[in-house]
């Protein structure tokens, strides 16, 4: 597909979300601001599953961790919001940190399982620690500054980061560092023997990648005013990684529609039938079968 039309797609659909308070009630508001969270946590996947190669099962415990450090900052400790922020990203980066270097020198079914037992170490402290994280209760409290308790002024605030947000990863990925990233997606070996450090360029990847799927988990927690061990779950990054297939891994962009996807479904068809679990499998075994590049992918290749 030309660049033109894609650009054009694109700035419809910015309209469209710039414009959505004027028509939509505050519930579907919520709906709306909830997907723009998760689109940019499939991202942030996307970043790491679809440009370097390497499929992360730990991003949810990332975005639980920037979900549980705005809120234990200002909720327990009562402390400023922006200062909470800081906070918030701060532990992000140092977890990515962490992960980064116990995962980056493994590659395909290793790394997944290795993400995916270091997310489960970070689900089973908050689970645990429940002078910090008030255990299977979790936290509570509303977080928000005076300025964002009004909801269109919110959505517009989680809207406006979201989009800048997912520029700067579009960028990320389009650089000459994003560059090689996809080098050592398609021969690591080959990107060494030229002289690149791939063991540095997948541990700042990761770190970046990780700092969004945080700063997804901030904005989580301002909207929802209550995080628990189920925001640092495997179902978490089970969630984020299903965005980003369905929408197109590769794509970045394609996270957006697989979140707008899955959060209807979990939210519309589960007020219809109990099974709305089944729609989804469905869906994600059909996008499989018919449309395995995503459905972005899918719609690029016409």
């Amino acid at each position: 597909m030309k660049k033109a039309s894609l650009l054009l797609i694109f700035t419809s659909v910015l309209l469209v979300l710039a414009l959505a308070p004027i028509v939509l009630d505050s519930y579907y508001l919520g709906l709306l601001t909830l997907i723009l969270v998760y689109s940019l946590l499939a991202m942030s996947v996307d970043v790491l599953a679809g440009f370097a190669g390497r499929t992360p099962l730990c991003h949810g415990a990332i975005f639980g961790c920037g979900a549980y450090a705005v809120m234990y900052y200002v909720a327990t400790l009562g402390g400023d919001p922006l200062w909470g922020i800081a906070f918030a990203l701060g532990l992000v980066l140092m977890v990515s940190l962490v992960f980064a270097l116990l995962a980056v020198r493994t590659s395909g079914v290793y790394f997944l399982l290795l993400t995916l037992a270091l997310g489960m170490i970070i689900w089973g402290v908050c689970l645990r620690w429940t002078s910090v994280s008030g255990g299977e209760n979790g936290l509570r409290g509303s977080i928000r500054p005076a300025w964002l308790l009004d909801p269109k002024r919110f959505y517009y605030f989680v809207f406006l980061c979201s989009t800048s947000l997912s520029y700067a990863l579009y960028r990320f990925v389009s650089s000459p560092f994003g560059l090689t990233l996809k080098g050592i997606r398609e021969s690591e070996s080959r990107m060494q023997s030229l002289g690149y450090n791939t063991t540095l360029h997948l541990t700042i990847g990761f770190c970046f990648s990780g700092l969004f799927a945080g700063t997804a988990g901030i904005m989580y927690a301002f909207l929802n005013s209550f995080v628990s061990p189920s925001s640092v779950a495997l179902t978490q990054s089970v969630k984020g990684l299903l965005m980003a297939i369905i929408g197109g891994v590769g794509t970045l962009f394609g996270g957006v529609a697989g979140a707008a996807i899955i959060i209807v479904l979990e939210n519309l068809v589960s007020s219809m039938t109990e099974r709305w679990s089944m729609v989804l499998g469905a869906l994600f075994v059909f996008t499989m079968i018919f449309a395995p590049s995503g459905l972005l992918g899918k719609f690029r290749q016409k």
